[in-house]
């Protein structure tokens, strides 16, 4: 048995996040020492790990909730699996394309910057009714 803080170590979760993750039922709550202080299985510790590496890939708590779930069931479900993470990798997907053209709007103001006249053409460009619209559009998808 280990205590909170070498759990955090062994799995590379932050203390206060095991605490967060634990109250919002993401993890069981662990047992406690006389003393009461929180005491990790190694179970409980790579179940810590398993969280964290699907917090590194991006997905959302509901969705860990999810895998935990199904990676108890005798028969762990690839398909469903496998289903959850292609949408994943369709959101990033749009994501990534939103940020170039982010990417690109940005560095064609940014451009207009290299005249070296008094006034701004990046800020004016900001300042004119209708930029930005078609960025607008892309990214509340």
């Amino acid at each position: 048995m280990f205590t909170i803080g070498k759990a955090s170590e062994q799995s590379g979760v932050n203390i206060e996040t095991i605490r967060y993750y634990e109250r919002e039922g993401v993890v069981p709550k662990p047992g406690r020492s006389t003393g009461g202080r929180r005491l990790y299985s190694s179970d409980e510790i790579a179940k810590l790990r398993f969280v964290r590496r699907c917090r590194d890939l991006g997905f959302p708590i509901s969705i860990i909730q999810t895998f935990l779930s199904l990676n108890t069931q005798s028969d762990r479900p690839c398909e469903e699996v496998k289903a959850i993470a292609e949408n994943h990798l369709s959101e990033i997907t749009a994501k990534i394309e939103s940020l170039l053209r982010l990417r690109e709007a940005l560095l064609n103001l940014s451009k207009n910057c290299d005249t070296g006249t008094a006034a701004c053409p990046m800020l004016d460009a900001l300042m004119k009714d209708g930029f930005g619209d078609g960025l607008r559009e892309q990214s509340s998808r």
